[in-house]
């Protein structure tokens, strides 16, 4: 049967003429046709298996080459107010404000005021016993006495012989020698008389007596405590402080960039957080008429009248100048700002890259800061710069990006 079936399958086919074709046994073809089908299922899982790789790295490198380029926060600069009014702090202090030490040695008898007490000009304050001083003045009393004693005899010895001259009773040294003695015990007089005035005076200081109209603000001393005299004895020599409230003087360190607005005459407000919104007016009345170098600062003195005393001396304020005319400046926040060594920067997107642009700061408002030079208004500022941030650097702009420039 096999062999029949063979036979069957390679039977010869006959043309139109009766000649037989020869035929290719269906055995031959089936190896070639499986191994092409597996070929090209080899060649497909293959492709399949390489083509998402190639893909997936193309991807992953252009993914890498997007995450390389930082992305930033922008926020713009926005114009300060138009108005010309300068906040700046200030520091309050008495017109008239003295330490009152002690000019003798000695222990302190009694106090009479203490702090917040208002004295007159000429109070008494304070009585200091020095019985050095006291025994001193004595003793100086007694050598006066003796030297007129001593001058008044020499006195009529110098006039006798001054007679006794014309009768040639004596000689003329005899009577210039007591001439010249008088002469030396008027001067030892006047002497006397000169360390007695100065131990009057130092027994005076005992007596301390309150130099102007004002306000006890410290008590330094008690009963019983001994006093040197001077200021040389340190922070415990000050006995009392007194301050005259009446007038104030108030203290402000003003940019340079304003120094030439700044003149005597203007007026200022002062505000203190102990009174919201109630100013109390002030006038420019002298600048230091030079800057002040590490601070690049000048320092004016505003006067404020305090009649009621409601303004305390040393207080902290903050002083409202209006200036006459106005400056361009710009407000930008904190977190803009770059330090580096060679001066303030701020990191502008120019064209999708970081340009590093020197500015020239005014006022510090804490979250905030004036630009005084360096920019112009329509600059892009990245917000949270990384340090390593160099001019030229690629950036790219954030979904999320903020108009305000938050700070956190």
């Amino acid at each position: 049967m096999q062999v029949e079936q063979e036979n069957r399958q390679y039977t010869p086919m006959q043309d139109e003429n009766g000649q037989r074709e020869p035929q290719t046994p269906r055995g031959i073809k089936r190896p070639w046709l499986i191994a092409l089908v597996a070929f090209l299922i080899v060649a497909a899982v293959v492709i399949s298996g390489i083509v998402p790789r190639v893909r997936a790295r193309a991807t992953l490198r252009n993914e890498t080459n997007q995450l390389a380029v930082p992305a930033v926060i922008v926020v713009k600069p926005k114009p300060s107010s138009p108005g010309q009014e300068v906040i700046l702090p200030a520091n309050v202090q008495a017109y008239r404000d003295a330490p009152i030490y002690a000019r003798t040695n000695g222990y302190l008898k009694r106090w009479y005021f203490d702090i917040g007490a208002r004295v007159k000009q000429g109070a008494l304050l304070a009585d200091i016993d020095s019985p050095e001083i006291d025994q001193q003045l004595h003793q100086a009393r007694a050598d006066l006495n003796t030297s007129e004693a001593n001058m008044k005899l020499s006195e009529i010895t110098a006039n006798r012989y001054q007679g006794l001259l014309k009768t040639d009773s004596v000689s003329q040294q005899e009577a210039d020698n007591a001439t010249g003695d008088y002469a030396a015990k008027r001067a030892i007089v006047q002497s006397s008389q000169a360390n007695l005035r100065r131990l009057e005076q130092l027994v005076s200081f005992e007596k301390i007596y309150a130099p102007f109209d004002g306000v006890i603000t410290a008590r330094n001393t008690d009963i019983g405590q001994l006093i040197d005299s001077g200021s040389s004895g340190g922070p415990r020599a000050e006995l009392f402080h007194i301050v005259d409230p009446n007038r104030l003087r108030v203290y402000v360190n003003v940019p340079e960039v304003y120094s030439r607005l700044t003149r005597p005459g203007l007026k200022a407000d002062l505000m203190l957080a102990e009174y919201p919104g109630r100013p109390f007016e002030g006038t420019l009345v002298r600048t230091a008429e030079a800057i002040d170098q590490p601070t690049r600062t000048l320092l004016v003195e505003i006067q404020v009248n305090n009649p009621t005393g409601e303004l305390l001396s040393g207080a902290y304020a903050e002083m409202h100048l209006k200036l006459p005319g106005s400056i361009s400046s710009f407000t930008i926040p904190v977190n803009t700002l770059i330090f580096r060594s060679e001066g303030l920067r701020v990191a502008v997107v120019n064209e999708g890259k970081a340009d590093l642009v020197p500015i020239t700061l005014g006022r510090d408002y804490g979250s905030e800061v004036e630009v005084l030079t360096g920019l112009n208004g329509g600059e892009s500022l990245i917000v949270n710069p990384p340090d390593s941030i160099v001019s030229g650097q690629q950036v790219r702009l954030a979904q999320n990006t903020s108009p305000q420039g938050s700070s956190k």
